[in-house]
């Protein structure tokens, strides 16, 4: 067993992310400015995307999705149980009515057959999430949205190098909400961005800071203006320049931060493919998986312990895990206020019980990957079902 704790998902910073940090403090320039326009402009180039917008969160970027589409009350928005609450709150934030449909059983992303049959005159929007990384059916969900009139906005939180069809997340037209958060495949500590088309990100520009017509960047650099104007009631979701300056660098070392991502995951497909006791993660032909978890699912029929007490086991050897996610519908104030039961989304419901998410990190060594393998079927040798001779 380890004699240290594996943290569920570090981040790979290394020297080059340390001293473009030191640089952005050393410039005197700590907030939205040049290195924030410049990872705008990186990023919108990686993803193949029509325009970006850096952002404190990929929460704000859905927030201000929401906002420059005009989706507010009377409105209906359909969106998974199958995400982090950030997805579902902002629906809520803009006063509209969040409509939950279930999961694919393989993905576990949006079934767009439940999203179609969900719609209803006041359904304004489709929010999909690429979960875990696999992402969701677009062409199937682009094609709903156009047949009734919807748009459609991208939960890209785990999606950063993800593709469909030969095409990035991100590449498309819809707005694109990506997260950099501290876990994620590209971090900037906290973070996010906002992807589509211009004159769209151009009002979002607007209302994530303050509803103002011109930035700081533009109005305290040489040359620049003081005066400015308020024209409409905006939000503070701006990034600074010291959280950009990681993300310039973290995009440098993407490629090979990803490709460290897909031999881990194959080597612990390898390790758990064959067993009974599991279900590993799917990744449909044509994606490209980025690999933001790999979630392990458990088979309650070969093992004599649950989820909870799997989980436990893992701790005990030195393992932090996690779970994506609790179901929306199964939080207090989803559960209470749309009157919701567990198996109102059977498919969420059952994923929800025997999932666990593994460390999966491209700062985790060979020796952690083993050690991470030798729990997980160390526990199922101690805890599977005995099978009776014939």
């Amino acid at each position: 067993m380890r004699s240290s704790f594996l943290s569920f998902s570090l981040p790979l910073i290394g020297q080059e992310e340390i001293n473009e940090v030191v640089e952005a403090l050393k410039s005197g320039w700590l907030t939205s400015g040049p290195r924030t326009k410049q990872f705008e402009q990186d990023f919108r180039d990686s993803v193949q995307a029509p325009a970006a917008l850096a952002l404190n969160s990929c929460t704000a970027g859905l927030h201000v999705a929401l906002k420059v589409l005009n989706v507010g009350p009377g409105d209906e928005v359909i969106t998974t149980p199958m995400t982090f609450a950030a997805s579902v709150n902002v629906i809520e934030h803009v006063g509209a009515t969040p409509v939950l449909v279930d999961v694919e059983p393989d993905t576990l992303n949006i079934q767009p057959d439940a999203v179609e049959r969900a719609i209803t005159q006041n359904t304004k929007a489709i929010i999909a999430v690429h979960y875990a990384g696999h992402p969701v059916e677009l062409n199937a969900l682009r094609a709903i949205a156009e047949q009734y009139h919807l748009h459609l906005i991208e939960d890209a939180a785990h999606a950063v190098g993800a593709s469909f069809e030969g095409q990035p997340i991100g590449s498309g037209s819809n707005l694109t909400a990506f997260s950099f958060y501290a876990t994620k495949n590209l971090t900037t500590g906290e973070g996010g961005m906002l992807t589509g088309d211009p004159d769209l990100l151009d009002h979002a520009r607007i209302v994530s800071l303050h509803g103002m017509n011109r930035e700081a960047w533009s109005r305290y650099s040489a040359g620049g203006k003081w005066a400015y104007d308020i024209v409409e009631p905006g939000f503070k979701y701006n990034m600074t320049d010291i959280q950009a300056a990681l993300g310039l660098q973290q995009l440098k070392r993407f490629d090979r931060m990803q490709e460290r991502r897909r031999e881990i995951v194959q080597t612990y497909n390898s390790a758990f493919g064959h067993s009974g006791a599991f279900l590993t993660p799917t990744t449909r032909e044509h994606v490209t998986n980025a690999w933001h978890l790999y979630v392990l699912r458990l088979r309650s029929s070969e093992l004599t312990i649950g989820r909870d007490q799997f989980i436990q086991e893992m701790t005990a050897r030195n393992i932090g895990t996690s779970v994506h996610f609790i179901p929306i519908h199964m939080h207090s104030f989803y559960r209470n206020k749309y009157n919701y039961v567990p198996d109102d989304f059977p498919v969420a419901h059952a994923a929800f019980q025997q999932m666990l998410s593994l460390p999966l990190s491209p700062s985790m060594s060979h020796q952690d990957v083993a050690d991470v393998i030798d729990a997980v079927l160390d526990i199922r040798a101690t805890f599977g079902r005995r099978r009776a001779a014939a």
